[in-house]
């Protein structure tokens, strides 16, 4: 019987050792296409993420948020408020108001039935804690303008003294800019007609320049833009600058956003509700003078 060859060990070897190659070279591929995926997502939405980072390092290292948490005042400004939604809980107004909050916009509506279940709460505890208040609704592009906007005068007992009312249009889920435009129109115009003041219009820097710049001019402008020294518009565009989504506030748990206004807090008051003139004075009729009794 003839002697069997001799096993070629590094033959057989060989395909295994292609093969392992062959999986490092596709397993680094992968990893190096995960990693540029990766970094490109967060420099589309870095903002975004390092607000998130941000607030959930503090939640952290403060063992939960407790409500006494304090962001420092904008510099360079005078004048600082808030706008709040049920999304903020129980807020203690006095402390809020002790802490340099001179304003707050509060959120009434949204669409054309939805109603802020602490809208009425904060209306009645910020305006007895001094806050100078004002009324949002948060704007629906796919319903009726007029729907929304009767909503919102049913829901808000805006007084003389009050700030203007704000809509606030940031939504994208519409198909046609045209209709979005002309329902805006529709809420602001009914609005301005019931209350007898011109309303402010709300929306972040991107959507506005986007959608909204050069049709709505004439209405007072309260931009949200972040991460920014100072908004990328003129100064004059504008009057209240959302300057953060991620303030804290003693007497608020957890985050809320910070604005700035753009004046005095004299102009801003300026800019309430006006109170009706007092009726002018009707003059008294001169009384008579005596006859004298002839002689």
């Amino acid at each position: 019987m003839p002697a069997s060859p001799p096993i070629n060990r590094k033959a057989k070897s060989a395909p295994r050792s292609a093969r392992r190659r062959l999986w490092r070279r596709g397993a680094l591929a992968l990893l190096l296409l995960g990693l540029a995926l990766g970094v490109a997502y967060y420099l589309r939405h870095r903002v975004q993420l390092n607000r998130y980072a941000r607030r959930t390092w503090a939640t952290f290292t403060k063992n939960g948020l407790t409500g006494r948490e304090k962001t420092p005042l904008l510099a360079g400004y005078s004048v600082h408020g808030i706008d709040v939604s049920s999304y903020q809980g129980r807020i203690d107004w006095p402390e809020v108001a002790r802490h340099g909050v001179r304003f707050a916009f509060i959120k009434a509506t949204e669409g054309g039935t939805m109603q802020d279940p602490r809208f009425q709460r904060n209306w009645r505890e910020a305006r007895a804690a001094g806050v100078l208040c004002g009324a949002y609704h948060y704007f629906q592009p796919k319903r009726d303008g007029k729907l929304q906007a009767d909503l919102f005068a049913r829901t808000v007992p805006i007084a003389p003294g009050d700030l203007p009312p704000v809509l606030d249009v940031e939504a994208a889920n519409f198909h046609d800019v045209a209709v979005l435009r002309r329902e805006v129109a529709r809420w602001l115009r009914l609005i301005e007609a019931h209350y007898g003041v011109r309303p402010i219009l709300y929306s972040n820097h991107s959507f506005y320049k986007r959608h909204l710049a050069g049709h709505f001019d004439h209405y007072p402008l309260w931009l949200a833009h972040y991460e920014v020294q100072r908004p990328a518009m003129p100064a004059d565009k504008w009057i209240i600058w959302q300057h953060s989504d991620e303030a804290y506030v003693p007497g608020i748990r957890g985050v809320v956003d910070f604005n700035v206004y753009q004046g005095s807090f004299e102009s801003l008051q300026a800019m309430r509700v006006p109170f009706p003139k007092p009726a002018p004075a009707v003059p008294k009729a001169p009384t008579p003078k005596p006859k004298r009794a002839a002689r």
